[in-house]
């Protein structure tokens, strides 16, 4: 295979304006996105001086995908659209091959931060048995999202996680775990009083058997009732950010906590269904976090990976390097303030860079979709890869959504990222499955930069634009 690659590599060298049809090169900068670039030359010399190295005969983590993730906001947003939007959009985002291509998205357990408000499955105090657990009010919401995008991507892998338990079961019998986050006006008051305050690195979960039992019974009630609607959700998280003490739906836990929940009650529930445990989503940069788990005889032999976010970006390289084989997601991309601007996207591109840089095997970005200058229920004004206008009905594609693009158009599952060096770093490098090669390359400068790249025995003399974000494709 790489003889072939290396042939088909000195034949673009050689015969670049006549062997056009086997490059595409596509470009995003501030003032135009997803431009094709016409007239590629990319002839180099051996001799040239190497600024970026790339080793396709060390190829490294399989890549599962890229994708967004499902939410009540994201939804109106986008229900406000005409049909025939609503069907270009989504077909841009599920359609295999034609858009963002996305193939693996996240979903919450019942409200997150971008759900209207409050609710779970089941706030019938004392339910262990889930007689009145109910999933209706998806139905409005999260669950028209998911269809329409199954009616594009009918393989589109979907996995959950809860923000928080139902209200019950929690010693603060409250939804939220702070009374208040810096700057936030009042009128986002969450309704928690001073005593029901809670504190990182401590069990906000009732750790009492009968309530782990029925947590776990809670899961496979959820995954049951998705599945009556013809959702197969593959794989579930037990807690998003369990060290996070929020104003919006949160749970803190400890890693111990967790480890008693996952290893006695989730993963044997989970297994008993079929369905995919990870740990996580793990949000600091304590690998003694997950190693808990990870170490631990019971829970390790359920939990197929583990999901980063925020500052757990400073713990996967790592947990990568002392577990190679341990499938990791970043589950997560920070996001943002809501103004959806160049600098955010190139932030955007670092983030991306380290966790793929790291061992990643999925990447997820945040808001698919949200109201132009949207604040949540809490407080809070993100970004999305599509913000909508609720006055005239009109909708664009935000920076990150092309700098998704850039990757998940062109790297398919069961890519693999390929090993990078050199002098110039802002590079990730793929091979897909047919054997041909993905190349990202941003120029964060505002200047042009000229790069001579190596492969194999072949060089490729480049010319990035001045603030630009590219994808250059090397079809076999």
């Amino acid at each position: 295979m790489i003889k072939v690659l290396l042939a088909l590599l000195c034949s673009i060298c050689l015969l670049a304006c006549k062997e056009k049809q086997s490059i595409e090169w596509v470009m995003t900068t501030p003032d135009a996105s997803w431009q094709m670039v016409e007239d590629v030359e990319v002839a180099g010399d051996n001799s040239a001086m190497i600024d970026v190295e790339i080793d396709a005969d060390h190829p490294l983590q399989v890549i599962d995908g890229f994708g967004s993730c499902f939410n009540e906001c994201g939804w109106l947003s986008l229900d406000l659209l005409s049909s025939a939007d609503k069907d270009e959009i989504f077909k841009e985002l599920f359609q295999p091959g034609y858009g963002a291509n996305f193939t693996i998205c996240r979903m919450p357990v019942a409200a997150n931060d971008f759900a209207t408000d409050w609710y779970s499955y089941n706030e019938n105090e004392g339910d262990f048995a889930m007689e009145k657990f109910s999933i209706e009010r998806d139905k409005k919401g999260l669950i028209p999202f998911i269809h329409e995008a199954l009616k594009y991507n009918k393989e589109l892998k979907l996995w959950a996680s809860p923000w928080s338990p139902p209200s019950w079961m929690k010693y603060n019998k409250h939804y939220a775990c702070n009374l208040s986050r810096d700057g936030v006006d009042d009128k986002y008051y969450n309704g928690l009083l001073p005593e029901q305050q809670g504190m990182e690195g401590t069990n906000m979960f009732i750790q009492e058997d009968s309530y782990l039992e029925a947590y776990a019974l809670y899961f496979a009630k959820f995954i049951q009732a998705y599945r009556e609607q013809n959702i197969n959700i593959s794989m579930v998280m037990p807690q998003n950010e369990f060290n996070s003490c929020q104003v919006f739906p949160s749970c803190t836990w400890t890693a111990e906590g967790l480890n008693r929940f996952v290893g006695g009650f989730l993963g044997p529930k989970m297994k008993e269904i079929g369905v995919g445990l990870m740990f996580g989503t793990v949000e600091r940069a304590n690998t003694l976090l997950v190693d808990t788990l990870l170490k631990d005889p019971k829970s390790s032999q359920y939990i197929q990976g583990v999901g980063f976010q925020w500052a757990g970006k400073h713990a996967i390289g790592k947990i990568h390097q002392e577990n190679p084989s341990l499938t990791i997601y970043q589950t997560e991309q920070e996001c943002g303030d809501g103004r959806n601007d160049w600098k955010t996207c190139l932030y955007s591109w670092s983030l991306m860079k380290h966790y793929l840089s790291n061992g990643a095997n999925v990447y997820t970005y945040w808001n698919t979709s949200l109201e132009k200058d949207y604040i949540s229920r809490w407080g809070w004004k993100q970004n999305s890869l599509i913000s909508v206008d609720p006055e005239t009905k009109t909708y664009k594609y935000n920076y990150e959504y092309y700098l998704m693009k850039h990757a998940s158009h062109y790297v398919l599952p069961g890519a693999h990222l390929l090993p990078v060096s050199g002098s110039y770093d802002d590079v990730l490098a793929f091979r897909n499955s047919d054997g041909g090669l993905v190349l990202i390359l941003c120029n964060k400068e505002e200047t042009v930069k000229n790069l001579n790249l190596k492969i194999g025995d072949k060089v490729l003399s480049l010319s990035l634009q001045a603030n630009s974000i590219n994808t250059i494709q090397i079809k076999k």
